[in-house]
């Protein structure tokens, strides 16, 4: 009795294009401009609250407390976000290089476990 074979399947795995630096960019401007703003409403709320609105009026004051305190933690935020994400498929290459540069062996095992 023979056993029948079965069609081998053949799996490819595609890893999703990595962000642009532009993208990266403006993605860590909007998250850093929305919490500024939400910042800069609590403190500004705070300050109007505890001194007074001042001589342009309560909307003007916290407008730009929220403006202010927005585009200040945009622009660091946008330029950390550029900074602290690096492609996990490039560093991790360079790292087996290296290790096997050294004389080491790299199993396939070790990263089938990671993912």
């Amino acid at each position: 009795m023979s056993v029948p074979q079965h069609p081998q399947q053949q799996v490819i795995l595609q890893h999703a294009p990595e962000p642009t630096v532009l993208s990266k960019l403006t993605m860590g401007a909007m998250m850093g401009s929305l919490v500024g703003l939400t910042i800069g409403f609590i403190g500004g709320g705070f300050q109007i609250l505890r001194a007074g609105p001042g001589p342009r009026g309560a909307l003007a004051t916290l407008s730009q407390y929220m403006l202010s305190s927005g585009a200040t933690f945009g622009f660091f935020m946008s330029i950390g976000s550029v900074l602290r994400t690096e492609s996990a498929l490039r560093d991790d290459e360079r790292w087996r290089a290296a290790f096997r540069a050294h004389g080491n062996r790299v199993s396939i095992a070790e990263r089938a476990r990671r993912e």
